[in-house]
């Protein structure tokens, strides 16, 4: 039986589009970058006090600048880096399991993950007077173990992505419990700490907690690119991608491991910033107009999401606030917008 071949133009015209596709992907990623640069420079450099670019530079040279030293490289530097990275983390991860499990409420913090790591650090907060990295510990065990505990539950001959986000909502409710009743019989000198952890803050940030989510995001956010061939085979569904031989339930377990120790990490140390990895991917998809995974343009998305809010709640506001508390208030018009365009399509019936 003869098959038949697709006819040269329409070869050429797909692998046109394609290239078109890349190198629009690849700008954008120039353009995120280079604004992400631009939101660094700009907390180097203005704050309560402003900064001359020229002493900003002398300072992370290593030079002594009266009346610029301390503010840049002790508060300034760490909020940025940290912001920045714990941004990448936040994006990256809610991309790949908006991904890998095909719809866009999949995201750590409404899946439970980023619930998981709270009421834990909530829980060390309280109970056991825990602080600083401890309380890291506590956050990363407590997201990997809602993890794994979600994934079994949802597991009947492989995961179903609608059964993993609807059995993660529910596990997210009864962690959610916990941290209520935890913080209600929190004593007045932890429970301000608790709530301070809770909101998600870059405030008190140091280079040193910078360096685990680094660390993380190099080794498992690596692996989680190396990936994005097999998670744009996945998209178009379990099926198809093991006919172009995807190996499913290997990609699967790899997605879901590395994505979550990149939230655990970036969630331990700068708290459950809200909504960043649920908006990171749907932003980077409006600017593309692209389908793919989109992992590395959603991490650039989340790190300036970050960076621009933190800033905002610094400075460009009426009072200070913690960037989760920003970053809540543009997330939540943006969760009920979704919520009911799914309904409309019948998507949630």
């Amino acid at each position: 039986m003869k098959t038949l071949a697709a006819p040269a133009p329409l070869i050429q015209s797909i692998r046109l589009q394609r290239d078109r596709r890349r190198r629009e992907l690849r700008r954008l990623c120039v353009l995120l970058g280079a604004l992400l640069m631009a939101l660094v420079c700009v907390t180097l450099a203005i704050g309560q006090s402003v900064t001359a670019p020229l002493d900003v530079i002398r300072v992370l040279w290593g030079h002594e600048v009266p009346g610029a030293g301390f503010t840049v490289r002790e508060l300034r530097l760490p909020r940025a880096v940290l912001g920045a990275v714990g941004g990448l983390s936040f994006g990256l991860a809610g991309a790949a399991f908006q991904v890998l499990l095909r719809n866009p409420l999949a995201s750590p913090d409404i899946i439970g993950i980023s619930a998981g790591a709270g009421a834990a650090a909530v829980f060390a907060i309280v109970f056991f007077g825990a602080s600083g990295g401890l309380v890291s510990v506590f956050a990363v065990l407590a997201a990997l173990v809602v993890a794994m505990v979600i994934y079994l539950l949802a597991w009947r001959d492989g995961v179903a992505g609608g059964r993993l986000i609807l059995i993660g909502i529910g596990v997210a409710a009864m962690l959610q419990s916990v941290t209520t009743y935890t913080l209600s019989k929190a004593p007045a000198w932890s429970l301000e700490e608790a709530l301070r952890w809770l909101t998600g803050t870059l405030n008190g940030a140091t280079l040193m907690q910078a360096v685990p989510v680094i660390v993380t995001l190099g080794i498992c956010g690596g692996m989680l690119l190396l990936q994005g061939r097999a998670l744009g085979a996945l998209q178009m569904g379990d099926e198809a991608a093991a006919a172009i031989g995807v190996s499913v339930a290997r990609t699967r377990l790899l997605v879901v491991l590395s994505a979550v120790g990149v939230i655990a990490v970036a969630t331990a140390v700068c708290g459950p910033i809200a909504f960043v990895a649920f908006l990171s991917r749907p932003i980077a998809s409006r600017m593309t107009r692209a389908s793919g995974p989109l992992l590395m343009t959603s991490a650039l998305t989340g790190a300036v999401l970050v960076l621009a809010a933190d800033y905002a709640g610094q400075f460009l506001l009426p009072s200070r606030y913690p960037v989760g508390i920003v970053t809540g208030a543009l997330g939540a018009p943006y969760l009920l917008y979704l919520l009911i365009r799914m309904h409309r399509k019948g998507a949630l019936s």
